[in-house]
């Protein structure tokens, strides 16, 4: 059973300066990342340890802890895979499609995943989804990294709105990181997560 591991980026801690600095991915991959990556580790050797000893009063807290390592990681390494220093635009074909039949236009759409990221309380994301009950696509605010989610449903374009997403360049006015993030967004990876997830 292996252990979690941080990914490496795609691209240079440079590549990305239309939307953030380099000391700031360097920051955020590297330390940030790699601290949920440590914590997912270290708390599922916690929970190898208590079923093997049979004590189980702190198995509630370990579960919330590993929810929230876990969903760290996994947020973080599609928000690496979402970005692109190509990026920008907007998407097209069967994803283009989808987004106008949810949400009426890229536009509307744009303005709604931007306004809920924005608009996040305190730590958390704005994403994208595709819920597949409904089969549609939906956007999603969610609380720290796994706060305020449809069961079920599967990211495919995440925007980071913890402040050490962009406090050192951006300070407090968060709107002009998430603006800035739209120039950077890599289309072919999220159209490559929407296929997978609307055919699953």
């Amino acid at each position: 059973m292996g252990a979690y591991t941080l990914p490496d980026l795609p691209y240079d801690y440079s590549a990305l300066e239309r939307a953030m600095s380099a000391e700031i991915l360097e920051l955020h991959h590297s330390k940030h990342h790699q601290a949920y990556v440590n914590g997912a580790n270290l708390t599922l050797e916690q929970l190898a340890e208590a079923r093997d000893k049979e004590q189980f009063g702190s198995l509630v807290g370990l579960q919330k802890t590993l929810a929230f390592n876990l969903s760290g990681h996994v947020l973080h390494s599609l928000f690496w895979q979402n970005l692109s220093p190509e990026g920008g635009d907007r998407p097209d074909g069967a994803l283009s499609d989808a987004i106008t039949e949810h949400f009426g236009s890229f536009e509307a759409f744009k303005q709604q995943l931007t306004t809920a990221t924005v608009g996040v309380q305190g730590s958390g994301w704005g994403i994208l989804s595709w819920e597949p009950l409904g089969q549609r696509l939906i956007v999603e605010q969610v609380y720290d990294h796994h706060g305020n989610v449809g069961q079920g449903t599967v990211p495919l374009l995440a925007f980071d709105a913890w402040e050490h997403a962009y406090y050192l360049q951006y300070k407090n006015v968060r709107p002009d990181y998430v603006t800035r993030l739209w120039d950077v967004v890599n289309w072919q990876d999220v159209t490559t997560r929407f296929t997978a997830a609307t055919s699953a």
